[in-house]
């Protein structure tokens, strides 16, 4: 890495984002960007979870995530909290939490 940091972000992605493989392609981006983290669906009809990686590559999915989604999303509305710089890798890969 070209001295670029590490940071981990929390989201929260709004919509038509359960039933339509929302999960499934966030953990297949998140992995191909070289980044990993964790995401799941809430009760409430959302999607969460978090990224770790290099700043950049945690940036292209962040667009990613309010900007494209799974084919059948329709994303009204994407959260991102508690951004932090971090020393490591917390997760060793790109899970869907059940």
């Amino acid at each position: 890495m070209s001295g670029e940091g590490l940071i981990s972000v929390d989201y929260e992605i709004f919509g038509k984002v359960q039933g339509v493989f929302f999960r499934k392609y966030t953990q297949a981006e998140g992995t191909k960007l070289g980044l990993v983290g964790w995401v799941q669906n809430t009760e409430a009809g959302t999607v969460k979870g978090q990224l770790q990686g290099p700043r950049s590559e945690v940036e292209k999915m962040q667009e990613w995530l309010k900007l494209t989604g799974s084919p059948k999303s329709h994303i009204t509305k994407a959260e991102f909290k508690n951004q932090k710089t971090i020393e490591s890798l917390e997760h060793s890969s790109f899970r869907i939490i059940k």
